[in-house]
């Protein structure tokens, strides 16, 4: 399989949804690779503006392999240029995420069951939100296909089939109406998922047990499974069986340094930090240049109270910060947080200049945070693991740092707490703790 996707965490989601024990997976940065079963390629190209160019000159390496092509199922991004880019066969677009509560009816796009353009999820964007899939879609020719549709009869036409989906068997009988087909598929996770469910029923495992389905839930876990009777004791996911993909994508172990990436300053992530910080983690925090280095907002949005006493103090130097983080990774594991926006390549310098070139176990949210980061540190590819919970993929890079990527929107309180734990199980409440409110 060959697939695009147009931010890291994608790439990672989408890998995830897809691999198997017969079909292990690599993901590449910008340069797709060909040696993997199931090769993921992040372009990079949500607001890249040769978006069109990137998606066409990497479908030249796809051969006659299935395409599967990942883009934001909120829509953001240039999806117009991706999607005419893959017009040299028929296409499918289903960008609903019935999980996170992201369906698509009557061609309008809904976060739960509110209208896309009704919600503040694009208010990152400089631009709104469109009201309707095919508004995203500008002059790319297309047919709305409602549930149920003959779809087969729609590709026929020539256009791109938008189709609705508000719940994953929607989704399904997308995937199933067009598995043996040439048409490619670009989607959410959400259809990457289904793709994943009818590519591996009944697939049988290297140890000779039935694979469960890339979107098979444990109950209570909420976390992908990728391989049956290979449950990782105590983190409520499942671990690919190392055996059945290659020696070089056993789980890597643990580096002894944790740190925590949120390229975030949106109020969800302080109670996720705040997580952190009852749990032993220092917090370090990186503020814009020129930006008020007192009260509430000096530590961004949110993050004032998630430490009892004073707030720590930002610093607007990479080189402080990274000297702060370095020095705190001797004693414990640390969360480097944000006070504003575009801060996300002064990240990426503070964890190259704190890690040196020694591995460590890095938590990376958002894609443009993950891709940034990763390219300041040389990773030119990743080795999915398994998955921590719908999202949060855990991959290992050949530099031998573990890795775990998640897209900036998922996840709930504990998201970032169940990721630390994943990678250090040791992680206990702090006995002292007197957190505010």
């Amino acid at each position: 399989m060959f697939v695009l996707a147009d931010d890291l965490t994608g790439a990672a989601e989408t890998a995830a949804a897809l691999m198997s024990p017969g079909r292990p997976a690599r993901i590449a940065l910008s340069v797709p690779v060909a040696a993997a079963a199931l090769v993921v390629t992040d372009l990079d190209s949500r607001h890249h503006p040769r978006a069109f160019d990137l998606v066409r000159e990497a479908l030249a390496h796809a051969g006659d392999r299935r395409v599967f092509v990942k883009v934001d199922s909120l829509l953001r991004g240039d999806v117009a240029a991706t999607v005419a880019a893959c017009l040299d066969a028929p296409v499918v677009f289903a960008p609903a995420l019935p999980s996170a509560g992201r369906t698509v009816v009557g061609g309008v796009p809904y976060v739960h069951g509110v209208p896309l353009r009704e919600t503040r999820a694009w208010r990152a964007e400089p631009r709104p939100a469109p009201a309707t899939v095919a508004e995203a879609l500008g002059d790319v020719p297309w047919v709305h296909v409602p549930v149920g549709a003959d779809l087969p009869a729609v590709l026929a036409t020539g256009r791109v089939a938008v189709c609705d989906a508000e719940t994953d068997a929607d989704l399904d009988a997308i995937v199933a109406a067009t598995l043996g087909g040439p048409a490619r598929l670009i989607g959410s996770g959400g259809l990457a998922t289904a793709l994943g469910r009818a590519l591996n029923a009944g697939r049988p495992s290297a140890t000779g047990s039935l694979s469960l389905d890339a979107g098979s839930r444990a109950p209570g876990s909420g976390s992908a499974h990728l391989n049956a009777g290979s449950r990782v004791p105590g983190s409520g996911s499942a671990r690919l069986d190392s055996a059945a993909v290659s020696g070089s994508c056993a789980a890597s172990p643990a580096n002894g340094r944790l740190l925590v990436v949120v390229g975030t300053a949106e109020p969800g992530a302080a109670e996720q930090v705040r997580l952190l910080v009852e749990h032993g983690f220092t917090h370090v925090t990186l503020r814009p240049p020129g930006a008020a280095v007192t009260g509430p907002d000096a530590v961004g949005p949110g993050f004032a109270h998630v430490t009892a006493g004073p707030p720590p103090p930002p610093t607007a130097d990479p080189g402080t910060a990274a000297a702060r983080v370095r020095d705190a990774l001797t004693s414990g594991p640390v969360v480097l947080t944000v006070s504003g926006p575009a801060l996300t390549r002064a990240l990426a310098e503070v964890v190259r200049e704190a890690l040196g070139e020694t591995p460590a176990d890095l938590v990376l949210t958002g894609g443009e945070t993950a891709r940034r980061v990763l390219d300041a540190l040389g990773v030119r590819e990743l080795i999915p693991l398994d998955q921590v919970h719908h999202g949060a993929v855990h991959s290992r890079t050949p530099q031998g740092h573990s890795v775990v990527t998640r897209p900036g929107s998922f996840g709930t309180t504990d998201s970032l707490l169940r990721i630390a734990t994943h990678l250090n199980p040791d992680l206990r409440p702090n006995s002292d703790s007197d957190l505010k409110g």
